[in-house]
């Protein structure tokens, strides 16, 4: 489920009234001198702000967003807003493989860099929207390594897991594993593409052992028509919220934070990494 990044992106419609300073306010961010970012655009026109801010030599501020979040007291999202405009059988829509990377190549290069650092020789890593490739490190080690995707094909081509499960998220959220059963999950570029976030991320939940740790890696490329409509709606740094508050209302993580791992700020894809531990 993961996308193929375009240069260009289609501008988005219709902004929801919940979705644009509202969600910036909350993560605190209008007090923190943001107050004039612009929201409910095409992501192609948030790349440059979003990663201008972090190349002042100051702390990013990606990674400001969830140091402080109001969150709202209930799950404050609709149903229409993990709608998507293509709303056919997603069977459809990933049945032709794409083997080909998703963000640039100084973002994989940074991922995989990343995974290097966080990631210890004999875990159990489950990787969710996956595909051909996972951007782990080549000389890493990893134990029961499962990549759980659409694509039969692509996910067969992937050298990087010991095994595969091919699964539609969207139709059933469920994972086919016994509780506690991973030290690692990770995302790509996909949680956008998810429709059911608070299902999903109760699973993810249960599967992750007890200081287990989720990833999930994010740019600011998709395919708008898969993509769910709030994510079209909003900006990079309100995309950390979103993620970050999925963990918060699952009800089964610590508090969730942001690294920027942008490798060449407003010069290249950039790359933010929403984690959580399972408590």
């Amino acid at each position: 489920m993961r996308s193929q990044w375009s240069p260009h992106l289609e501008p988005t419609m219709n902004l929801h009234p919940r979705a644009a300073s509202t969600l910036l306010a909350l993560a605190g961010l209008v007090n923190r001198g943001v107050s004039g970012f612009v929201t409910g655009r095409a992501f192609a026109s948030s790349r440059s702000t979003a990663t201008s801010l972090a190349a002042d030599g100051t702390a990013s501020m990606a990674e400001k967003v969830l140091q402080a979040p109001k969150w709202p007291a209930k799950w404050p999202y609709s149903e229409q807003d993990f709608a998507r405009s293509d709303e056919s059988d997603d069977d459809i829509f990933y049945d032709q493989p794409r083997l080909c990377y998703h963000i640039d190549d100084f973002a994989v290069s940074a991922l995989t860099k990343y995974y290097s650092e966080n990631f210890e020789d004999g875990e159990d890593v489950l990787d969710i929207c996956s595909s051909w490739v996972s951007h782990f490190p080549t000389d890493w080690k990893g134990g029961n390594v499962v990549g759980l995707g659409m694509n039969e094909y692509e996910l067969s081509q992937n050298k990087q897991i010991s095994s595969y499960v091919v699964k539609d998220l969207n139709k059933d959220p469920t994972m086919p594993f016994e509780d506690d059963s991973f030290d690692k999950v990770t995302c790509v570029v996909s949680v956008d593409y998810l429709n059911k976030p608070k299902e999903v991320f109760a699973e993810i939940g249960r599967v992750l052992r007890p200081g287990g740790v989720c990833l999930l890696s994010m740019s600011n490329r998709c395919f708008p028509t898969k993509a769910f409509q709030i994510w079209l709606q909003t900006s990079d740094l309100e995309h950390i919220f979103i993620a970050g508050s999925f963990f918060h209302y699952s009800g089964l993580f610590e508090a969730p934070s942001c690294d920027d791992i942008s490798p060449n700020p407003g010069r290249s894809d950039p790359l933010f990494v929403v984690k959580a531990v399972k408590q």
